[in-house]
């Protein structure tokens, strides 16, 4: 067993320094916010037949907190000593953090609940709980921190999300208490109780054809309060908002144009990321921000070569040509180097939009460019010669041509970005390299153990693997792929998708952390996963069900990230009037904060790191992706997600509409159709469901299960191809039986 005595931050990650905190977005700020990671504590207690302990086990109980002689583990010279109110832990002169720790700890298998008192803290300290060891029962030590930066007195109760501990192995685990502060910060823990799950977690339902995702079958098929709102119209509106130079108001207008013409002959233009951003108006305005934007109105409809400028061709900008990197970046003037999913990220973004608008005639040319440049990266990260590549590091510089590892974390999903990349450029260009690239990059993620989400990259390859094994059968491991893009990540402690209530809320299907204070997500990362998910169901329509239960939760759970969708009460302040509609995004939502559950909220405001508020437009900007996905039938709780949406650098395709039925009983539904006339086929059950139908169509689902109705023309000539079904030459069906 591993010395769990020394502070860790996950498997991937190497820093042992507390006062280092990473969130995604901001991993390039200066870090003087949130340091302590995410630390944690947590263990339940309950009557339990005696069992035989490990020699050197401490079986936990409440009296632990009362007696000093149990926490000898001190570090960073933390101070302890036990008063009337509790155990005190103290800031150290010349520190800025202070743990408590107790090891070999022997924790109930039933462990579901943690209630904690503080009865006092002063100094202007922020305390923490955190559990570190084999958590997880995978042999390998990792962290889980529920209670962290907390301010808040008297007595706290959290539910802990199942997924988060699997104890059935009995590990020894270490109970980690503290603050982070100035010398002389202190808090007093009067009580830590650990109590088991009230709440049965249900078996997942097995049904014939369908395969199950552990996250989606803990989410409710119905979630209440039930409301979706117009995600197209959200996505217009907030088109129209930011895209206008003549908006007036605080911190209107959003929008600049960036006359300083770099990597390109003309102006482009730049959007805040948050609303109150103090880099407005310069040359610092982001790409995943402004692409971003530019993507999510072309997926609803709107034409952005052909406006008052051609945003099309602005966002190439951000290729970074004039000091020669020659890669799509964050920024119009940077390197890459920094974090491999900022540096692989806008490049998703800007080939998406090279998709949409081919008739761009630079932007293939820069789509190669940069696919060479990745390629590149690909052989010198072990991949030439059809060797396996090493994804485990935090970047990859291509001035040196070197990876870089910085220390404090590792993003080994790079290999599923890249992978994507080099399969898009394989379908664009048929480079056979770009093949061997993107397969490459996959047998990477094929041989790995530990779950390496860490941002937005690793659902791209699950993606990627899907279309692998359907237009080329091959034979990745899908299923992998798509459990480790719903959580928990072994890379990034906590990542993953929410799956529970959120104080009257039901708020599963998010993206971001799962146990950052019992919740954080990120409107960004929850948009961003929809796009590459759904699509995958053309792929491999065995995840009809899970993928269609999942979408209805987020579709209905995301509206909370905006202003009209909670009370005032539960946004973080100051609240911003200028926007009636509603059309731009808190950054994020957490689970609890100042006391209400859930709260909108974000980064800026509470970390101090610049923007006057929570309000982000680089997450806001993505609600496209939404507007286009979700689409209605006759019954408002039964969904028609379009799978061609998102699905860029794709074959010929008819339209195909998955719909999930959340009843306990069978229903039918009306899809409304285009003018013509259809041959409706399900690649699901694998049947014509009507032939020749017109104006719109009547679909049966049985309870709780799904369909994917792919629209094809009436009396289309049907043929097979190996395991492929086609209609007029064009798939319909990737798994038929030969």
């Amino acid at each position: 067993m591993s010395d769990l005595s020394t502070p860790t931050m996950g498997m991937c990650n190497q820093n042992h320094e507390p006062g280092y905190y990473r969130r995604g977005r901001n991993a390039r700020w200066p870090n003087k916010v949130l340091p302590l990671l995410a630390f944690t504590l947590f263990i339940a207690i309950r009557p339990v037949r005696a069992v035989a302990l490990p020699a050197q086990a401490i079986l936990w109980s409440t009296d632990i907190v009362h007696q000093p002689n149990f926490w000898q583990e001190r570090m960073n010279d933390a101070q302890v000593s036990v008063q009337a109110s509790g155990l005190q832990i103290k800031v150290a002169p010349g520190r800025e953090w202070a743990i408590a720790a107790v090891s070999h700890v022997w924790l109930p298998k039933t462990v579901g609940i943690i209630r904690v008192r503080v009865s006092r803290l002063a100094g202007g300290g922020r305390w923490l709980v955190r559990l570190h060891g084999n958590i997880r029962g995978q042999g390998v030590d990792a962290d889980y921190g529920p209670f962290q930066g907390e301010t808040r007195t008297g007595l706290q109760t959290l539910e802990i999300d199942p997924r988060l501990l699997h104890l059935n192995q009995h590990p020894m685990v270490q109970v980690q208490l503290g603050l982070e502060g100035p010398p002389g910060a202190a808090v007093d823990f009067a009580s830590l109780e650990f109590l088991p799950n009230l709440v049965d977690v249900p078996a997942p339902r097995v049904i014939p054809g369908q395969r199950n995702l552990e996250a989606v079958d803990l989410m409710p098929n119905l979630p209440q309060p039930f409301h979706i709102i117009n995600w197209r119209e959200r996505a217009l509106n907030y088109d129209r908002f930011v895209f206008d130079f003549q908006r007036q108001g605080q911190y209107l207008p959003l929008i600049w144009l960036d006359n300083s013409q770099v990597n390109n002959s003309g102006p482009a233009f730049g959007l805040c990321s948050y609303v109150g951003d103090k880099r407005q108006g310069t040359s610092q305005e982001e790409g995943i921000n402004c692409m971003g934007a530019v993507l999510g109105a072309t997926l609803v409809g709107i034409d952005k070569s052909h406006q008052e400028h051609d945003y099309v061709r602005m966002c190439q900008a951000f290729y970074n040509s004039q000091h020669g990197s020659n890669l799509v970046l964050n920024g119009t003037n940077t390197e890459a180097g920094g974090s491999f999913w900022y540096d692989i990220w806008p490049h998703i973004i800007f080939y998406a939009l090279a998709d949409r608008y081919r008739q761009q005639a630079t932007m293939p040319g820069i789509v190669q460019a940069t696919a060479n440049r990745w390629y590149d990266a690909y052989g010198t990260l072990g991949g030439s010669n059809r060797g396996t590549p090493n994804f485990d590091h935090t970047a990859f510089n291509f001035k040196t041509m070197q990876p870089v590892d910085n220390g404090h974390w590792k993003e080994p999903d790079a290999a599923a970005g890249v992978a994507w990349l080099q399969y898009a450029a394989w379908n664009r260009f048929r480079d056979a390299k770009y093949l061997q690239a993107a397969e490459g990059s996959l047998r990477f993620l094929e041989q790995r153990q530990n779950n390496p989400y860490y941002e937005v990259l690793l659902p791209w390859g699950a993606l990627t693997a899907a279309r692998l094994n359907a237009e080329l059968e091959r034979h990745y491991n899908v299923d992998k792929l798509l459990n480790w893009s719903f959580g928990i990540s072994d890379c990034r402690g906590g990542w993953g998708v929410t799956t529970g209530r959120w104080g009257d809320y039901n708020c599963a299907g998010l993206v971001g952390s799962v146990d950052n204070r019992g919740g954080y997500a990120f409107a960004m990362n929850t948009f961003v996963q929809a796009a590459a998910l759904v699509p995958l169901v053309r792929y491999d329509p065995h995840y009809a069900r899970a993928i269609g239960k999942w979408m209805l939760n987020l579709a209905n759970a995301a509206r909370l990230f905006y202003p009209d969708g909670l009370p005032v009460e539960h946004q973080s302040p100051p609240l911003w009037r200028e926007d009636a509609k509603s059309v731009i995004a808190y950054e994020g939502l957490r689970r609890e904060w100042q006391g209400q559950s859930p709260c909108a909220t974000g980064d800026p405001v509470v970390m101090k790191w610049g923007p006057a508020t929570d309000r982000g437009l680089y997450g806001s900007s993505y609600v496209g992706i939404l507007g286009a996905i979700v689409g209605r039938t006759s019954d408002a709780k039964i969904l028609a997600l379009d799978c061609l949406a998102t699905d860029f650098y794709r074959q010929p395709a008819y339209p195909t509409k998955l719909c999930y039925n959340p009843y306990p009983q069978q229903k039918q539904i009306i899809l409304s159709l285009d003018t013509g006339r259809y041959d409706v086929y399900d690649a699901v059950s694998q049947k014509f469901l009507l032939k020749n139908v017109t104006n719109r169509v009547h679909v049966t689902l049985a309870a709780d299960s799904a369909k994917l109705v792919v629209l094809a023309p009436a009396h289309g000539k049907v043929a097979r191809l190996g395991h492929k079904l086609l209609i007029n030459g064009v798939v319909v069906d990737y798994g038929v039986a030969a």
